[in-house]
């Protein structure tokens, strides 16, 4: 697997311009979307655009993860190329932004000294969480849960295989039925590593990112 930094950037155009996190004034909601995105695909932007109306969230921000809990023992590219994959994904979602927030922090990456990061780092932010069915599963197995809960709004969308009983759910905890969103990076890879194509499965910018970069062959 070639995980080399020098990678080839794309020519973007004057008018598109890489997203970056930045508060625009007190109040924003955003939603914390975190993962491995290894690699983001056309899925993960789909669930966010549902997430943004569902949760009524201003904006959405892919925190890219240096290193999963619960995923300890996953190979993945570097940091950076991931990054960028998630920053060019994103270049026309005015309400979706990239974050690197993660990067300086300890690994393994626990979801409590994420949030406290960018609440520090954002003070006029309401920072909204975004787990799917499978991760709320297992949320009381995260580092600092009740504190979590404590401080800030959860929102739950559906995942394949993992049932949901919102009628359970604990105060500040809400479901977002956006319905199952196909997409999988464990498939891309597998599609890449056979010489399958991922037409259809990753943004076209990624797709070529990918190529030129001779990523997960």
């Amino acid at each position: 697997m070639k995980n080399s930094l020098a990678f080839r950037l794309p020519r973007l155009s004057p008018s598109s311009q890489l997203s970056q996190p930045s508060d625009r004034g007190a109040g924003l909601r955003v939603g914390v979307f975190g993962g491995s995105f290894n690699p983001v695909h056309n899925g993960h932007v789909e669930l966010a655009r549902r997430l943004l109306e569902l949760a009524r969230l201003d904006e959405v921000w892919f925190v890219v993860s240096p290193q999963n809990p619960f995923k300890q023992g996953e190979r993945l590219l570097d940091d950076a190329l991931r990054l960028r994959m998630v920053e060019l994904a994103l270049a026309g979602e005015p309400r979706m932004k990239a974050s690197d927030c993660e990067f300086g922090l300890p690994k393994p990456s626990y979801m409590w000294r994420t949030l406290q990061t960018l609440a520090e780092g954002h003070p006029g932010c309401e920072f909204v969480l975004l787990i799917g069915a499978d991760n709320w599963a297992r949320f009381t197995e995260w580092r600092a849960w009740r504190d979590i809960l404590a401080a800030h709004r959860v929102v739950v969308y559906p995942r394949e295989g993992s049932p949901l009983n919102p009628a359970e759910f604990p105060p500040g905890v809400t479901l977002a039925d956006t319905g199952l969103v196909p997409g999988s990076s464990t498939e891309v890879r597998r599609r890449i590593a056979c010489g399958q194509p991922i037409d259809g499965l990753v943004p076209p910018v990624v797709a070529r990112f990918i190529k030129e970069n001779n990523l997960y062959l």
